[in-house]
């Protein structure tokens, strides 16, 4: 009964599960061992003129509305559960109301002006509210968020995963807004390179001054980069730079970053294995029905689990054992553990292997008829160039000699010759009284005439040796 009650768990529920064993506790989301998180948007990075509590309220939100299907006009939930969500310790109620106006005030804009460039009206913008209507009574907070974002933060494309129990844990207002810029940089291990005013801008109003650098290092940046060392799961250090060679002022900076080798694993909600989520939604298809089933059989579909599904699924779809839903597929290859067997890698590395021996001996026999094709366009080509030096060096030759009766002579000679009858009796030609004008009018005479000449002088010059 506990398995099928785990069967039908929502990520909801299981969140609920975690907060309701803690709160009892009196332990806060950040002492969690499970991850509590979500795959937040990349668009929702860049949002400034939130302070540090703020901006926990606006995770707990969007986090509220990413555990649940389809779009709402309101989200209720309790009150208690939402305050651990954001890490609001405080029995100050008109503290809670102010920070919740603060995030009704942040908006996010998308725009696709490039940066620097001043905007055109054909220029596309939009500015939303992060957080619409908000109301606190009895116990419980009901708040909307506008429905264009409620897509966004539902079923992202362009993500990372943001996890409330290393959020919540920020205190300093830079920490936190430069943990947001570097997160979709985890994987790759490095940012790009970042303007020092960019960075001074993140956190929007409450941005430091414009002050030398060393000040913006000493107050901001500095203690920013040990608070995420510390308190978030990744490991950070910072580069900087300057615009040229030969200026000494700090002008850009960007931000080496990795994951700490004792950082509780996020992939225990799924979506915090980035690659493992991308592969699942864009590759497979995979549904938010589909991603609510596998959440709650995370505990024994693990990683490796899910890697097999993913090898076996791939392995069928090679083999056009797939004909239907792919999601579908590896959603049975999940439920039944299916798996490839190494019998079925042996007979397929044996096939592949034959169909790699077929390909190359249909290449190396291909190739050798080009070979053989190649040598003898080039032989042909030498025997052509050979035979149009001859000629050439005939018709110099004869052009050479200075008697005109030896070239009418030579005319005479070659007009009995058998290559020329033939070539007269082919082209109907007379060659009584040939002249060597017409002759050159006659491609075929003209290239006969050559190697008869040609022959002449070579016969020439060998009796000349002798």
């Amino acid at each position: 009964m506990g398995n099928e009650i785990g069967a039908r768990a929502t990520p909801r529920q299981m969140s609920l599960s975690i907060f309701e064993d803690m709160f009892a506790k009196g332990l806060a989301i950040t002492d969690s061992k499970s991850e509590i998180g979500f795959q937040r948007n990349n668009v929702f990075v860049d949002i400034g003129d939130l302070g540090v509590t703020a901006r926990r309220a606006v995770d707990a939100a969007f986090f509220v509305v990413a555990q649940e299907k389809g779009i709402h006009t309101l989200y209720d939930v309790e009150l208690s559960y939402f305050r651990w969500l954001m890490r609001y310790d405080s029995a100050n109620y008109k503290h809670l109301r102010s920070v919740l106006t603060e995030a009704q005030k942040a908006v996010v804009q998308v725009t696709d002006t490039p940066v620097g460039a001043l905007p055109s009206e054909s220029d596309r913008w939009i500015s939303v509210h992060l957080i619409g209507t908000v109301a606190i009574a009895n116990g419980r907070i009901v708040f909307d968020v506008p429905t264009v974002l409620q897509r966004h933060i539902k079923d992202p494309v362009n993500s990372h995963w943001l996890s409330l129990r290393v959020t919540t844990a920020f205190t300093l207002l830079y920490a936190r807004a430069i943990y947001d810029h570097v997160l979709p940089f985890v994987s790759e291990g490095v940012t790009e390179w970042f303007s020092v005013d960019t960075i001074r801008a993140w956190p929007g109003k409450s941005a430091a001054s414009t002050a030398a650098f060393k000040y913006f290092k000493r107050d901001s940046l500095e203690p920013a980069v040990r608070q995420i060392c510390e308190k978030s799961d990744i490991e950070i250090s910072y580069e900087t730079r300057t615009a040229t060679p030969s200026s000494k002022k700090i002008e850009f900076i960007r931000f080496r970053l990795s994951r700490k080798d004792d950082a509780p694993p996020v992939v225990q909600a799924l979506m915090g294995a980035k690659e493992l989520y991308t592969t699942l939604k864009n590759e497979f298809g995979l549904s938010d029905k589909h991603f609510d089933e596998i959440l709650a059989n995370r505990e024994t579909w693990t990683d490796e689990w899910i890697n097999q599904a993913i090898e076996f699924t791939r392995f069928n779809l090679q083999r056009g054992k797939v004909t239907k839903s792919p999601a579908g597929f590896l959603m049975k290859a999940l439920r039944d553990n299916l798996r490839v067997s190494s019998a079925d890698k042996l007979i397929a590395d044996q096939l592949a292997q034959r169909e790699a021996d077929a390909l190359a001996a249909a290449t190396a026999k291909e190739q050798a008829e080009k070979a053989k094709t190649d040598a003898l366009a080039k032989s042909g080509a030498r025997a052509a160039a050979k035979l149009a030096g001859e000629v050439r060096a005939g018709h110099e030759a004869f052009v050479a000699l200075e008697s005109v009766d030896d070239q009418e002579d030579l005319l005479l000679e070659f007009s009995k010759s058998l290559p020329a009858v033939m070539i007269a009796k082919r082209l109907k030609l007379d060659l009584t009284g040939l002249t060597y004008d017409v002759l050159k009018e006659i491609e075929a005479l003209n290239t006969a005439f050559g190697q008869f000449m040609f022959g002449k002088a070579k016969s020439a010059v060998s009796a000349a040796r002798r």
